[in-house]
This record gives C-alpha cells, structure tokens and sequence, in this order.
C-alpha cells in the first residue's frame, strides 16, 4: 500500500542523503555519506547573499573508515556549503569519533564528543544513516561471502548474528529469527551425522 494521495502543495525543500559502503583493499570499511540541503525558491542569506533556487544551502560530505567490527579507525568531514562562514570550521572536531563503535547506542556516545556547540547538527544527523549504511555493507557482504562457499543463510546469519530485535523483522521472538535458527539447528543436525 502507497501513501494516500496528497491534498494540493508545491515543493518548497528537498533534502537529499547518500551514502555509500566501500570494501577497501587493506581489508578496512569506507562508509561515506553527503547531504544536501535545496530550497525551491531564492533567498537571502545574510553570510552568501543571494542563494539561487536549487543552489545548495547545506552541502557536506562524511567518510568513516571502520574495522570489521565496526570500530571506527578514522573520521573525516567536509563542508562545502553551509548558512553561516563558520560552519565549515565544525568539520574539525569529526575525528574525535575515531575509536567509536558503531554499535546500539553509539550515536549517545557520538553525542558526547561532537554534540550541541562542538560540532554540527547535520553531520551528526548523517550518521544515522551512515551506522545503517555500515551494517549492511559489512555484514551482508560476509553473509554473500559465506553462502559462496556453501554456507547457508541461517549459518551464516549464526556465525554473524544478525541484529536481534533490531527492527519488527529481526524480532527475537518473530518468524524470520525463528526459521534462521530453524534452519541452524536443522544443518547442525546434519553436520553432527
């Protein structure tokens, strides 16, 4: 089912978010993530003057390299463009995340070293999407990686373990958890014979 139909409206922002999961030939992680901020009409910003409908008013970008553990070895980002002249200077204090665990509850942890005044609202909001983008980059590519080499789904998941209540379909007490284990004990079955 899709969203109802919307009552009568014109576009007046657009936020868009990428990111991207890389595996690195040094056998590390690059995640990285841009933001970009447009409005749909002119405006006057008091630092950049005249900001032109689609000109960017936020535009950043984020690279977090990370072991397979998610363990973040470096941090980096990049304003590009932003309302205020000292936005960019934000940027900075990123590598304080070096360290970090992208883990449950690591963005209270991120918070801690780059929130509020020591750093900037959308870098921070981006790695919401960013933790996420690890995750699947990291995780499902070993997954493929197992089931290459004649690993099943459910072992493979047992071996990784998937992120138990995660979300609604990883609920520990849900069907898609149950059938992995399912399938588990069914091939450890198996194996044992």
């Amino acid at each position: 089912m899709d969203l109802s139909p919307p009552a009568p409206r014109r576009l007046l922002h657009t936020r868009t978010v990428v990111c991207d999961g890389y595996a690195r030939d040094d056998g590390l992680w690059d995640i990285e993530g841009s933001l970009k901020d447009i409005k749909s009409y002119p405006f006057e910003n008091r630092y950049r003057g005249l900001v032109l409908a689609g000109d960017p008013i936020h535009e950043m970008t984020i690279r977090l390299t990370v072991d397979d553990r998610l363990t973040i070895q470096s941090a980096e980002a990049f304003t590009r463009r932003s309302p205020y002249e000292v936005c960019p200077s934000a940027a900075f204090a990123f590598r304080r995340l070096a360290g970090l665990r992208i883990k449950g509850g690591w963005m209270n942890e991120v918070k801690e070293r780059y929130g509020r005044s020591q750093g900037c609202t959308h870098l921070l909001e981006m790695l919401y999407p960013i933790g996420t983008t690890a995750f699947q980059t990291i995780f499902a590519y070993r997954e493929q990686m197992l089931r290459d080499q004649g690993v099943t789904e459910g072992e493979a998941m047992r071996r990784k373990g998937p992120p138990v209540d995660s979300c609604y379909a990883l609920a520990k007490d849900g069907p898609v958890i149950q059938r992995l284990r399912e399938e588990a004990a069914a091939n450890a079955v198996e194996a044992a014979e």
